[in-house]
């Protein structure tokens, strides 16, 4: 079993307010450059944050939610002091994510 951290808000907030891709960009940067595996990913509309019970969010949002997972709980704690206006929760999953 498999546990991920993450950071939601809207869409927009991460692709429009924030600069999420600079941040994402810098640490796949600091990550090759000490030899780690990317243990992160962005995703948009996750299926999750629907079925997650630790977190309460705003229900308008749901549609055009975004997150970001990983599985380094203090890179998630650390966004969320970077970005104070997201959500912060867990998950467990049976399998890891893998994308292409």
């Amino acid at each position: 079993m498999y546990k991920y951290y993450f950071a939601a808000a809207s869409q927009n907030f991460f692709l429009k307010q924030e600069p999420v891709e600079e941040i994402l960009r810098e640490r796949t940067q600091y990550y090759k450059s000490n030899n780690k595996d990317i243990d992160f990913w962005f995703v948009l509309s996750p299926n999750f944050i629907k079925a997650s019970e630790n977190i309460a969010l705003n229900p308008r949002m749901n549609d055009s939610m975004a997150a970001i997972i990983s599985l380094d709980q203090e890179f998630i704690n650390w966004l969320k002091l970077r970005i104070s206006f997201v959500q912060i929760g867990s998950f467990q999953s049976n399998s890891i994510f893998i994308f292409n």
